[in-house]
């Protein structure tokens, strides 16, 4: 086993009383009004939230973990080397069993390349992990010995990381697999694996669907079907789907687009709620790089979305994930500041509408690709630090209940940053 080290962030308190959700006028609604930007909410937000600074959001105490690490020796954790060392990113988690479980994509190079393959670890505690193992196996033609291997080309494959997903008792993890050129090849095709009887190993289940890849594992509706984010591989021009079904069989699905996802923007990994009345929020990160998350709902059980509408919730153009607490709120984990992916924010909403916490999780280095799971009163977050590293916090629902937002809006002082980067998956 491997032992990670434990680092404790304490946090800084703000004593402010509720915060109060802008008024009636601006409140988005699924059906009377999706058209509403409003997504951030509260004294401490900015008019423009560009202009938040994100350095003095209040903190919360966590414990954090390394999962995996292959940053090249005595290079910087803090920049994205994409000369040295490996990949890790694309990180999920999952409570199963008694344990926590963790999966990633693991390739050479930086991000996506020939040969790149799926592992996993699990955890007693959720911070202290096994020796990371293979999930998938070699992408087809494209092992260590192909001329391919670690490049750029539509000549070799790669699998990519999807989350888990329990299903009918069966514990299955995704893959996406394509070619290796851009984001994506023709081929692509949404994979499962399933944990063997032993517990220990993964046996290939079959194709869930085609020209997919997802973005997080499937959610059950109220329907009884499961339902999870779809793009094809020219969802550039096509758009943005979702697929519904998955009851039947592993591979039955019916898949529908959210019209406007590559006009009013270029949607990008998307990730989506129930919200209290059953309706459907789905957010977007927009590749036109407007710095904003966008937003669109359903009313009809994912069937058809509202057109996607800019929000007033600043985005560095970086996957999110939002997940709904068994006590109804939601939280939401990001790259709110513009531009750059540092800080790690989580954000908290009583009603998956508005949220109207954000506090500070951990920066000072490039940090991406979150995964949020409850368990037993706390939130454990996976994360990607430079796309080399999987790395976990441990966060108490109780100590994000114990910080309060300041009272007056949080200015920063003029700030330009680097471009965040132009991954997909």
């Amino acid at each position: 086993m491997k032992h990670a080290s434990l680092t404790l962030v304490m946090a800084t308190l703000f004593v402010a009383p509720s915060v109060a959700v802008r008024g009636d006028a601006t409140a988005p609604h699924p059906a009377t009004n999706p058209a509403s930007p409003t997504m951030l909410a509260g004294p401490w937000v900015p008019e423009d939230t560009h202009a938040l600074d994100f350095d003095r959001l209040p903190r919360v105490p966590s414990l954090h973990a390394v999962i995996s690490d292959v940053h090249a020796p005595g290079s910087s954790p803090s920049t994205v080397d994409k000369t040295n060392g490996g990949v890790n990113q694309h990180n999920y988690l999952a409570h199963y069993k008694d344990k926590f479980w963790a999966m990633w994509s693991d390739g050479p190079g930086v991000e996506d390349r020939v040969g790149q393959r799926v592992k996993f670890a699990t955890s007693a505690d959720g911070l202290t992990w096994s020796a990371p193992e293979f999930l998938s196996p070699v992408p087809p033609r494209s092992g260590p010995d192909s001329p391919h291997y670690g490049t750029r080309t539509d000549q070799g494959f790669r699998y990519i990381a999807r989350g888990f997903w329990q299903r009918d008792g069966e514990f299955l993890a995704l893959a996406s697999l394509d070619e290796a050129a851009g984001f994506f090849g023709p081929s692509l095709e949404l994979r499962a694996f399933r944990l063997a009887p032993n517990g220990e190993t993964w046996e290939d289940a079959g194709r869930v669907f085609d020209n997919t890849i997802n973005n997080f594992p499937p959610i059950k509706l109220r329907t009884g079907d499961w339902m999870m984010s779809r793009r094809p591989y020219d969802y550039k021009t096509t758009g943005v789907h979702f697929i519904v079904g998955g009851v039947k069989a592993l591979d039955q699905w019916e898949s529908f687009p959210v019209l406007g996802s590559a006009s009013e923007l270029t949607a990008e990994e998307p990730d989506w709620w129930v919200l209290p009345d059953d309706s459907l929020a789905a957010v977007f990160r927009d590749n036109r790089r407007s710095g904003y998350l966008y937003r669109s709902f359903s009313t009809d059980d994912g069937r058809t979305w509202s057109t996607p509408v800019r929000t007033n919730f600043p985005d560095a153009t970086s996957k999110i994930c939002g997940v709904r607490l068994s006590d109804g709120r939601y939280v939401l984990v990001s790259n709110p500041r513009p531009g750059k992916r540092d800080p790690l924010t989580l954000a908290v909403s009583p009603d998956g509408l508005v949220f109207t916490k954000m506090l500070y999780l951990v920066g000072g280095r490039h940090i991406d690709y979150p995964h949020v799971l409850e368990h037993d009163g706390y939130l454990y977050i996976a994360f990607s630090g430079g796309k080399q590293s999987v790395e976990v916090l441990k966060v108490s629902l109780s100590d994000v209940d114990a910080v309060a937002m300041p009272t007056e809006p949080l200015l920063a002082a003029h700030d330009t940053h680097a471009a965040s980067g132009t991954d997909q998956p």
